[in-house]
């Protein structure tokens, strides 16, 4: 029962306590920085907004060099083998650099297109686009550390990566600070610092990475073999996580379409939503780290363990977090919006919201599990499913009979269970727990 301590609670906690702390450092820092530009004025703030979703789209299509990284480290940590656990973040590390460099190049070129895209209006697309071709310029230095993160997580460390994450985030706001109001340099400034803590987080990256090399023997040329063995079991992981922004896309989207107020209940509901994710995310890294080693060990037993464990726990959470939201959802609004319509709207998503929370936490635990495993081709496939085979066309259904934000939302509710549905089924199999230092 979950109640019960576990053996393997401590080692989850070391993990996963780190792991939120330096979750929860970005979204708080991204507040500063919108309250920091916010002071510039409404096209600023705008502009910001509209490079914003660009950058977040962008960037966490490359989340898979962290996951995909720190499954293959872990298993060579569970087989004895940290030389090659060291390979493998040098790899990623090359990996993340090159295709840095490539997004650098394409988002300074097509900046203005892009934006355009976005349907950004004359007086903000000029904010849009500078903030957006110098916050490019930080793309190889953000990937490189997302690699990086994932080589230490594989490592069974979660602490540096933290006191990385806090202090460069602290660097961030300082900078921006100075640039924005010092140096009058407007929401440049605020691009400018940001790039320039990323830089600053990547190099205290590269200098472990690099420690690792020399202890271990290593070169640190780049290895063209090694770097595309590791885009090819990122590969899956790129399909799941751009199936998942499709299914957020396209929700704001149709949120939008609704009406203003709708999709103003909707942003407030989302962030609030993201945010509580934040808990069991941490629950599924300390998953990833932890099922990876166990398997590279082989030992499927105490992986089993784990991954149970890392259930009960996820879905305690996600029930103490359902009963947070749905005691407190009038009160939470009430910091969003001063609209009465708005915040009506918002109080029925947050109710949503809370109703989701357990079935989130299993969706996000065994998302965890599986990743750990390198069963990232499932992961794929039951995301490719869920998204154009269940939720799509809820939402397609949900527009057409004019359902409103609230029926979207369990449209959205509709593609978490269709998802915790493939989840469960795979994990209650066998087939997952591949074991050894290489997932054959």
């Amino acid at each position: 029962m979950a109640f019960r301590r576990s053996p393997h609670d401590r080692e989850i906690v070391r993990l996963a306590v780190p792991a939120l702390g330096a979750l929860a450092a970005e979204p708080l820092y991204l507040l500063a920085d919108t309250a920091i530009v916010g002071q510039l004025g409404t096209r600023p703030l705008a502009g910001l907004a509209v490079a914003g979703t660009v950058l977040t789209a962008a960037f966490g299509v490359f989340n898979f060099l962290a996951y995909a990284t720190t499954a293959k480290v872990a298993r060579q940590v569970g087989a004895g083998d940290r030389r090659r656990a060291a390979q493998h973040g040098i790899d990623g590390l090359w990996l993340a650099l090159a295709l840095g460099l490539v997004l650098l190049v394409v988002g300074v070129t097509l900046a203005p297109q892009i934006v355009d895209a976005m349907g950004a209006s004359s007086r903000v697309r000029p904010f849009a686009i500078s903030y957006l071709r110098i916050s490019m310029i930080g793309a190889p230095a953000l990937l490189l550390s997302l690699a990086a993160a994932g080589y230490l997580r594989g490592l069974q460390d979660t602490r540096t990566t933290l006191v990385i994450a806090v202090s460069s985030n602290v660097v961030n706001l300082l900078l921006e600070i100075l640039f924005v109001f010092g140096f009058d340099w407007g929401i440049e400034g605020s691009a400018w610092g940001t790039v320039t803590a990323q830089l600053a987080a990547a190099c205290a990256y590269a200098f472990i990475v690099r420690r690792s090399a020399r202890a271990h023997d290593l070169s640190l040329r780049p290895d063209l073999a090694g770097m595309r063995a590791a885009l090819v079991v990122g590969g899956p992981l790129v399909v799941r996580t751009a199936s998942l922004l499709v299914t957020f896309i396209v929700t704001t989207n149709l949120a939008a379409r609704i009406g203003d107020d709708d999709v103003a209940a909707h942003q407030i509901a989302f962030q609030i939503f993201l945010f509580l994710a934040l808990s069991v995310d941490a629950l599924a890294i300390a998953g990833q780290a932890m099922i990876g080693r166990f398997l590279g060990a082989a030992d499927a037993v105490r992986a089993r363990e784990v991954a149970r464990r890392l259930m009960e726990l996820g879905i305690l959470i996600g029930i103490a977090l359902a009963i947070l939201v749905a005691t407190t959802a009038t009160w939470l609004v009430r910091g969003f919006s001063d609209s009465t319509d708005i915040r009506d709207l918002a109080i029925q998503l947050l109710l949503v919201v809370a109703v989701l929370q357990p079935l989130n936490a299993v969706v996000f635990v065994l998302d965890g599990v599986l990743i750990g495993a390198g069963d990232q081709r499932y992961l794929a496939l039951a995301m490719i499913v869920a998204t154009f085979g269940v939720f799509v066309p809820l939402a397609v259904l949900v527009s057409a009979v004019d359902g409103g934000v609230v029926a979207l939302w369990g449209a959205l509710a509709g593609w978490f269970a269709a998802r915790a549905v493939a989840l469960v089924a795979r994990y209650s199999g066998p087939r997952w727990q591949v074991i050894g230092a290489d997932r054959q």
